[in-house]
């Protein structure tokens, strides 16, 4: 028997987790974290120490509390949140902490390109997502904000690129980790050159990117003495590229057909499908390279996603926590409970989910429309998780148009799919039937997938996947439900963001 460990660094919370070779979960130990810091509204950071003592405290638990199982261990793989960036310096230390792809703050970008970049993305029409990516680009803000900081940068490297150092003693990642605002080629999977049309868009050098990259399923390099001593490790175990948290969950799903879309109730929600075309999902947007080689992950993202839930929670139920903790049950739960009772359309309520805007739409915002005096704060909850669905399928046939590929079927993944009622909403929104593998963990069992393969216990991905990935339960549309969110969404959701542009971009000022 032969198993493997996997690190899966999440925004909310970083689990570790041993699978065998059949998918099993053997092993989880967990840390739950504030997602995190707030020095002003709108920045979201968190200190890399917190990171790093959370990783070497969750292996030690596991070597300490597991041994039978961590000797059969054969490889270890980590797969990590994208978009962020940590600033290091000459020895390869932390400078500040670290500005999370959630955060909200944006760069100054007054200062103009290049004359044949400015000229070239105004022709094809481009200097609208230009802007939005300089300004959403962190590093640049450093540099403007925090000239001191930045004069002690040597690297800007990708959070999972820090988070293998410690395991491996160098500065190595995955090129399908490689995601965020940096001069990463997605299409050609490695670094830009500086003579790429969007080098210059990013404000870095190519000394201060560059890192080695490896291919889904190449060993990185080996845990090193002095990792092995901070976690209980092996010297010597084998680091496996795998790839970031939504490309493992889509394989962990088992969506590797072309008529399978995965959809993820994560902190940040995204609808993907795996392809061996590449073409931009939205306008502009690359789809990212698949943790299957030679496959791409076209994407459509919603921001803050199931971080919505955490809000809700935290500034509207409050009051139900001593209730969860007495019935031994969580506060999610019990909000469950309270809609299923509710009918499909909230009673007329509909919500945008754009708590923070994206490429295409950098002014979007959220709203909520048809309050009325019977309305309560469970239809809110609903509508919340209803918007969510509304925004992932209209990403869902945009995708579906660009790639001429027809999706049939859904699979869920994320904390938000261990609740039989959002699944359900989810498949009468989407109006296909929605899927559920064995464990929510799916971002772990995608990066053990890889792992596995890589290690010559499964032959390839597919073969990998027939094995480890089980689908438990079903759920097919309500053709009521069905029919009822399908005139919201195209006579209400679909007409929302047009009338409410203008208002959003007077905001935006």
């Amino acid at each position: 028997m032969s198993n493997v460990l996997v690190v899966d660094i999440g925004t909310q919370s970083m689990r570790g987790i041993i699978f065998d070779e059949h998918g099993n979960l053997l092993v989880k130990e967990q840390i739950k974290y504030k997602p995190y810091l707030a020095p002003e509204n709108g920045f979201m950071e968190q200190d890399q120490q917190m990171y790093e003592d959370a990783m070497f405290g969750i292996l030690r638990t596991i070597t300490a509390n597991h041994p039978d199982f961590v000797k059969d261990v054969v490889a270890m793989s980590v797969d990590a949140f994208r978009d962020t960036t940590v600033l290091l310096d000459e020895h390869n230390k932390p400078v500040r902490n670290t500005i999370l792809w959630s955060d909200q703050r944006t760069a100054d970008v007054s200062k103009k390109l290049p004359l044949k970049q400015r000229f070239l993305f105004k022709l094809v029409g481009m200097d609208r997502a230009i802007r939005a990516i300089r300004r959403k680009t962190k590093s640049r803000w450093v540099q403007q904000h925090e000239p001191e900081v930045w004069a002690r940068v040597k690297k800007v490297v990708c959070f999972s690129a820090y988070m293998n150092s410690l395991l491996v003693g160098k500065l190595v990642d995955c090129y399908a980790s490689s995601m965020g605002h940096i001069p990463f080629d997605n299409k050609g999977k490695k670094w830009m050159g500086k003579h790429s049309l969007l080098f210059p868009v990013f404000d870095l050098t190519v000394e201060q990117v560059e890192i080695p990259l490896f291919a889904p399923g190449e060993v990185m390099g080996y845990v090193t003495a002095e990792a092995a001593a901070k976690s209980g490790l092996p010297e010597g175990l084998r680091v496996i590229a795998s790839g970031s948290d939504k490309g493992c969950e889509t394989i962990g799903v088992g969506c590797l057909e072309r008529n399978t879309a995965s959809v993820s109730f994560g902190t940040s929600s995204s609808v993907q499908f795996t392809t061996d075309k590449y073409f931009e999902p939205e306008p502009f947007m690359p789809a990212y390279p698949s943790v299957l080689r030679g496959y791409y992950n076209p994407e459509v993202q919603i921001f803050r996603g199931y971080w919505m839930i955490s809000w809700f929670k935290k500034n509207f139920a409050e009051h139900l926590v001593p209730v969860a903790e007495k019935q031994g049950r969580s506060v999610e739960e019990l909000m469950n409970d309270e809609i299923v009772d509710i009918p499909a359309g909230c009673d007329g309520l509909v919500l945008q989910p754009f708590w923070q805007g994206g490429l295409t739409a950098p002014e979007a915002r959220g709203a909520i429309i048809g309050f009325s005096d019977f309305h309560t704060r469970a239809h809110v909850y609903r509508a919340i998780i209803e918007g969510i669905d509304f925004a992932l399928r209209e990403g869902l046939e945009r995708m579906e148009r660009r790639g001429r590929q027809k999706i049939e079927y859904i699979s869920l993944s994320g904390g938000g799919s261990q609740s039989d009622i959002i699944c359900q909403i989810a498949a009468d929104i989407f109006n296909r039937p929605v899927r559920r593998v064995q464990t929510y963990e799916t971002s772990g069992l995608g990066a053990a997938i890889v792992t596995f393969v890589a290690t010559g216990v499964h032959k390839d991905v597919r073969t990998a996947i027939n094995e480890m990935v089980h689908y438990k339960d079903t759920f097919t549309p309500n053709p009521d439900n069905a029919a009822v969110y399908d005139d919201i969404y195209k006579n209400t959701y679909l007409k929302l963001y047009g009338k409410l542009q203008r208002f959003y971009l007077r905001l935006d000022k």
